[in-house]
């Protein structure tokens, strides 16, 4: 039953309850996936190998229902998840908007609104290709 002397109490103070401390990365440029359905758009900040940093979506920056679909709540959650990615040292971003949300440009504005450098923009909205068989012909 020997205890630990070794520590001192500043030294465990430092150390998180898991037991070792949390590091910041510091992220230069990263990529902005910005995910607009008709009922919420969803601004997620990944550093290029996709591991996530911040997000933020029109219904967490406080748009409740019908709000929540506006152009002006993807904008503010935009900017909101521009701001919190600051913390990270983020200045470029390269957008991937997916959906077909009204908010889809007022995001990529809010992006820009909120300090980060848009360099590029992909739209990855799955398209069929002549997609499902269509349903039989109604008989009245």
């Amino acid at each position: 039953m020997a205890t630990d002397t070794t520590a001192t109490k500043s030294e465990k103070s430092k150390q998180t309850a898991k037991g070792k401390k949390r590091i910041r990365r510091s992220v230069s440029s990263a990529i902005a996936h910005i995910q607009s359905s008709f009922n919420n758009t969803i601004v997620t900040i990944t550093d290029l190998d996709g591991m996530t940093l911040t997000w933020s979506s029109s219904g967490s920056s406080g748009f409740k229902g019908t709000r929540k679909s506006t152009p002006y709540a993807a904008q503010v959650a935009a900017q909101n998840a521009a701001e919190k990615s600051k913390a990270y040292g983020v200045e470029k971003v390269d957008v991937i908007i997916l959906g077909v949300g009204p908010g889809r440009e007022q995001a990529i504005r809010g992006l820009q609104q909120g300090g980060l450098e848009v360099e590029s923009i992909k739209d990855v909205t799955p398209i069929p290709h002549n997609g499902c068989r269509k349903r039989r012909p109604r008989r009245v």
